[in-house]
């Protein structure tokens, strides 16, 4: 567990708030055009760049995640691996910002991305659609230099400066899976017109240890617990396994994607991991030497068998639960996912991590460990009229998504009812296509 260190300039800046604060609320930007792969502007006293070429800000990113409020989702290795994989193939384009305060101190880095949507072009969060946090980075003192009513300008001179740029002009902006919170500071992205995610996210407080926390389910569920664990261990000894070798990591990752994979046909989803990149970007971070603190990979075993398996990600006493899987075999019915997510826990809280994150979704058993649901929020403007009945439509659409996803009936409705057209579908016309 990495603890965040101090920020070596933002002292200078944090003595000229006051000063300044005047500044802030001119909401005026300057255009003072690009140099090769960097296109400048200032507002208000911040100085903004754009950047295409994400390399190049590889080592001030880096640097400034260190002690920047963000979610693993915005890690350099992370997005450089999504770029790498699936945004080159998808011809999405960098229009990364960083915005700089004072004596060029940095102060806040926003990952967008352009890309095709359709007929239109999106302006979209980098890596969106494999992160489920979307968000800036923000330096410690961003809420006390940037006020929650000053944002909307900045944001405005944002989008200008982007669409100005002749290779990322854009149609629409479509922002989503955004969390009320970046680390200890409201997002000011929330400022903007918003609406609620059609999925919420949920995240459990650990306790000092594993007999405090796991002590406060019922004597009832323990004892099933109990039960189930028995008789997963009359099938085989069941150990908790932690790969750190790569062929052991990559064997336990092809595991992972099968298993989902099955889980994906048998709910009508459409498998992520055929998707193209998908595989080879979740084994590139796991692999990858740079995100060895922040990827943890792990499986529970039965005697030979695999029988649950998790890739989750670690970050500042926070461990987010990402993709778990377990065994469609006899075995299902004692329960390896549950007694995998026991397990990882236990790891967790003797580790002395804090939270636990089981990330967005509102599955029936997040609710039953979590004692905190965080909100979620999307944002969707056009930039030009054409892009208009395009953002009306898929606000409609999102809405009504919504609504079926918090009302338990229709959603065990509309989840059955997905299901069996993919039973249908692999009898008649192959796996399903729809995606979630």
């Amino acid at each position: 567990m990495t603890l965040a260190k101090p920020p070596v300039r933002l002292n200078a800046t944090l003595d000229r708030v006051s000063g300044d604060a005047r500044a802030l609320r001119q909401p005026r930007a300057r255009f003072e055009g690009g140099i090769g792969n960097v296109t400048m502007a200032t507002h208000a006293g911040i100085e903004l760049s754009l950047h295409e070429d994400m390399d190049a800000t590889a080592e001030e990113w880096r640097a400034f995640e260190a002690h920047a409020d963000l979610t693993p989702f915005q890690k350099f290795d992370w997005l450089s691996a999504w770029q790498r994989n699936i945004g080159g193939l998808q011809g999405a384009r960098p229009a990364i910002i960083f915005g700089r305060y004072g004596e060029g101190e940095l102060l806040f880095i926003v990952p967008l991305s352009v890309d095709r949507n359709g007929l239109l072009r999106r302006l979209t969060w980098f890596g969106a659609d494999l992160a489920d946090y979307n968000a800036p980075l923000l330096a410690p003192a961003f809420s006390r230099i940037v006020a929650p009513n000053e944002f909307a300008p900045l944001w405005n001179a944002v989008l200008s400066l982007i669409n100005a740029h002749p290779r990322l002009g854009f149609d629409l902006v479509e922002l989503r899976k955004m969390p009320e919170m970046v680390g200890t500071q409201r997002n000011p992205f929330i400022e903007l017109a918003v609406t609620a995610n059609a999925s919420g996210a949920h995240r459990s407080a650990l306790a000092e240890t594993w007999e405090a926390y796991y002590g406060k389910r019922s004597s009832a569920t323990r004892r099933r617990d109990r039960t189930k664990l028995n008789r997963l261990a009359a099938h085989g000894e069941v150990s908790f396994v932690e790969p750190d070798q790569p062929g052991d990591i990559e064997s336990t990752l092809d595991v992972l994607f099968e298993q989902k994979a099955r889980s994906f046909a048998r709910m009508g989803v459409r498998d992520l991991f055929s998707r193209p990149g998908h595989r080879e970007f979740y084994l590139d971070v796991a692999l990858n030497p740079e995100l060895r603190d922040t990827v943890h990979v792990s499986r529970l075993q039965v005697g030979d068998e695999i029988a649950a398996t998790n890739l989750g990600l670690t970050m500042r006493g926070c461990y987010y639960y990402l993709l778990a899987s377990y065994q469609d075999s006899g075995l299902a019915r004692f329960g390896p996912g549950a007694a995998h997510l026991r397990e990882l826990l236990r790891t967790a809280i003797e580790r002395g991590f804090h939270h636990f994150d089981f990330t967005i979704g509102d599955e029936s058993y997040k609710r039953d460990w979590c004692d905190e649901e965080l909100k979620l929020f999307d944002h969707a403007a056009a930039q030009r009229a054409i892009a208009l009945p395009v953002v009306v439509a898929k606000n409609m659409l999102l809405g009504a998504k919504r609504y079926i996803k918090q009302t338990p009936f229709l959603w065990r409705r509309f989840s059955r009812a997905r299901a069996l057209a993919a039973s249908l579908a692999s009898k008649f016309k192959g796996p399903p296509s729809q995606s979630r």
